[in-house]
């Protein structure tokens, strides 16, 4: 349930524009210059992918679910090839306390891709059971356990968690919060003292936490500034990531009519063609992408130097979740093949 479908705008900023202002921002970092612009949107995309599983493990961990269980939710119910996934209430709330105690609506419009029907009844539920601040302290404290079993036996070097969570620091530190409300909830921890400073691993998965949600609100104002829905960025989506149209967007709980409708709006503008994206739907998909990665050019400039090699940190580390069983192996494949057609 976790994943955010990580945008053209209508009138984007050009290229040009664009990395011009990460020159800027790597500038008043000394190491920024064994970096070109041009490879800052590119790392967006993979920093990006390889700290999903790193930061996504919260939604799957064992800890987690027991953590939310033992406040009253419903434990995990199913599995799917040995990752227990999320109670659906617990989900939402536990995600949604970064934003406070909000209402569902909230919620509905920050995660962008969910049926509201689905979500607001879902929160109200959650906060007959708990509170927000509650619930987000055992949200990362479980994290913290969960990530100390699998990665501790991995002998990281404290240099390498003290780069990662240095050059995570300077990237979130680097984007603005204006039009990203996940990513200023997430962000609200340091000022309300709340972020585990105290704990290197748990901080850079905190930091991470941030700029993933940085990242997803940057992909919901692509998407929205292009005229989609969320179902219909939804079934773009999947089928830009090589699944069947109405397969992974039925975990953010549409029903089939409504997929049927989208997928016929979509048809009507020439986006789709029968089981397949057109050539014009792929570009627009990869397009939206492209300007999500551009949205986040800055916060990669302020990594510099150091932004290759933590991608690499954090994707051993994901390897080592996903062994686990704190992400799902293959990501949405792995939650598609668990939906009716």
């Amino acid at each position: 349930m976790a994943s955010r479908q990580t945008g053209p705008v209508t009138n984007p900023p050009s290229t040009k524009t664009a990395t011009e202002t990460a020159t800027d921002t790597a500038s008043e970092n000394a190491d920024s210059s064994a970096l070109l612009p041009a490879d800052h949107a590119r790392l967006a995309r993979e920093i990006s992918r390889a700290l999903e599983p790193f930061v996504g493990c919260v939604y799957f961990a064992p800890e987690c679910h027991q953590a939310y269980a033992s406040l009253g939710f419903d434990p995990s119910q199913r599995s799917v090839n040995g990752v227990a996934m999320p109670d659906g209430v617990a989900y939402f709330t536990s995600r949604g306390s970064l934003m406070g105690q909000v209402h569902g609506n909230l919620v509905a419009s920050a995660f962008a891709v969910f049926n509201p029907a689905a979500v607001v009844p879902a929160v109200a539920r959650g906060w007959e059971i708990t509170d927000a601040a509650t619930i987000r302290a055992a949200r990362q404290n479980a994290t913290g356990m969960f990530l100390h079993r699998v990665l501790d036996d991995a002998n990281i070097a404290p240099a390498d968690l003290d780069r990662t969570t240095a050059a995570l620091t300077r990237a979130v530190e680097a984007i603005p919060i204006e039009g990203r409300p996940l990513f200023a909830g997430t962000m609200s921890g340091i000022l309300s003292g709340t972020a585990p400073t105290n704990d290197p691993l748990l901080h850079a998965w905190f930091l991470g936490d941030a700029f993933r949600e940085a990242r997803g609100d940057s992909h919901t104002a692509a998407w929205i500034a292009n005229g989609l829905d969320a179902i219909e960025v939804g079934l773009l989506t999947e089928a830009f990531w090589g699944l069947p149209f109405k397969s992974y967007v039925r975990t953010r709980a549409w029903s089939s009519e409504q997929l049927n409708a989208g997928l016929e709006r979509l048809s009507s503008r020439g986006l789709v063609s029968g089981d397949e994206l057109t050539p014009a739907g792929r570009a627009l998909r990869e397009s939206i992408e492209l300007q999500t990665d551009l949205q986040m050019v800055n916060a990669i400039a302020a990594m510099g130097a150091d932004a290759e090699p933590v991608c690499r940190l954090l994707l051993d580390w994901s390897n080592r979740i996903r062994t686990a069983h704190g992400y799902p192996a293959a990501g949405p494949q792995d939650l598609a093949a668990t939906q009716p057609s």
